[in-house]
């Protein structure tokens, strides 16, 4: 039997509610795990123990850690809480559905908006900074591996991003541009680095730190974090600007 329209509509409605508050819940937990298993600041790594995958490089990784790998352990958190977190509660924030301010007004949601993508900055701009650090004290080469270039990218996106911003608080800055048209290149273009964000994270977790404490099908959940919120904020980007302007024309 065939659903009348009026019923697709509240399916799909109840499908992007139910998808809304998994990526609510996701953003909070993902970092909420990556803060036990990194436990920054603590004088030693709960990285794993026995026969796996890596063991042959276990012995200085079941070691107690020095203050450089508790200067480390501040990596992984602050990227978690950067890219998970709070970019995609900056996010959420429009949604029509999940929004937890959609009772306040569009100015507050932009405000709120803007806060959360600042503390992103910020928590990237430290997290980035720490592992810098971290690998010229430990002699080590940076940004040579995928995960490196892509959160440096990711994180120098995201500024950028947060630049581009001030134009839609200040539209008058750009005379040629409609504010409609802004606000689509914002979402578009945030999207993009949004993504980005994402993509570091997952191969953040292919690494040997992760590996090594993350093993089994906790680590195939663990990749599920990030590919549900992009599934989420993609579908909500879509759905407000791109299919719109489509329809438009």
């Amino acid at each position: 039997m065939a659903l009348t329209a009026e019923t697709e509509s509240r399916l799909y409605r109840s499908l992007r509610v139910a998808s809304g508050a998994a990526a609510h819940l996701v953003a909070l937990g993902f970092p909420a795990a990556v803060a036990v298993l990194a436990r920054p600041g603590s004088s030693e790594c709960r990285w794993g123990r026995g026969p796996g995958r890596g063991e042959g490089r276990m012995s200085q990784l079941t070691s107690p850690c020095s203050s450089l790998a508790g200067l480390f352990s501040w990596h992984p958190l602050l990227m978690a809480l950067a890219f998970s977190f709070l970019m995609t509660e900056a996010l959420l924030i429009f949604s029509p559905e999940t929004s937890l301010l959609r009772s306040f007004s569009r100015k507050v949601r932009v405000r709120a908006h803007w806060a959360l993508q600042l503390l992103a900055l910020l928590c990237a701009l430290l997290g980035l900074g720490i592992i810098t650090y971290n690998k010229h004290l430990n002699g080590k080469g940076h940004f040579v591996t995928w995960h490196g270039l892509t959160g440096l990218l990711a994180v120098l996106y995201a500024g950028g991003q947060c630049a581009g911003g001030v134009l839609l608080l200040y539209p008058k800055l750009m005379k040629n541009w409609t504010l409609a048209k802004l606000k689509l290149y914002h979402a578009t273009s945030g999207l993009v680095g949004y993504l980005l964000g994402c993509a570091s994270l997952m191969l953040g977790m292919c690494s040997l730190w992760f590996t090594t404490t993350v093993t089994g099908a906790s680590w195939y959940l663990a990749m599920l974090c990030p590919l549900v919120t992009s599934l989420v904020i993609m579908n909500q980007v879509s759905n407000a600007y791109l299919y719109r302007k489509r329809s438009q024309h």
